[in-house]
């Protein structure tokens, strides 16, 4: 599922992806890091926004596995909200590569809007600061 290549909407820095979901009123942050990076390392905070993060893992420690009921709870989830496929969805990770995969898997499976938020919460590793949700000062808070 991880290896999907299907057509997602343009890749945003997080700053990009904030200014979205404030000006969007449907659009969701979906953070798809692991319960223990979203305990660890703290979350984005979207109170300011009216809204919250979506938590879904994409992928579950320890074995790193990609969820095999993912794309079933992000539509659950998006239903609660009383949302549904054509939601704007800003994915999010730690430095881009697993928002990736997550984003090109909810394109294949018929969500029409998805976008990667390229630094993540954190950042890549070899980019040069600030990078990341976190290092652009943007609202965080703990889990």
């Amino acid at each position: 599922m991880s290896n999907i290549a299907a057509p997602v909407g343009d890749d945003v820095n997080p700053d990009k992806a904030q200014e979205q979901l404030g000006s969007r009123p449907d659009a969701q942050l979906v953070d798809v890091r692991t319960r223990g990076e979203w305990e660890r390392v703290g979350v984005p905070d979207l109170s300011g926004l009216g809204k919250s993060p979506i938590f879904l893992e994409w992928q579950v420690a320890p074995t790193m596995q990609v969820a095999p009921d993912f794309l079933d709870r992000l539509e659950a989830e998006l239903k609660a909200r009383g949302l549904g496929h054509d939601t704007p969805l800003y994915f999010l990770c730690r430095s881009g590569v697993r928002s990736a995969a997550a984003a090109s898997a909810a394109a294949a499976a018929g969500f029409t809007e998805t976008h990667n938020v390229v630094e993540g919460f954190e950042g890549p590793a070899s980019a040069p600061p600030p990078a990341g949700w976190r290092a652009r000062g943007l609202p965080c808070t703990q889990f």
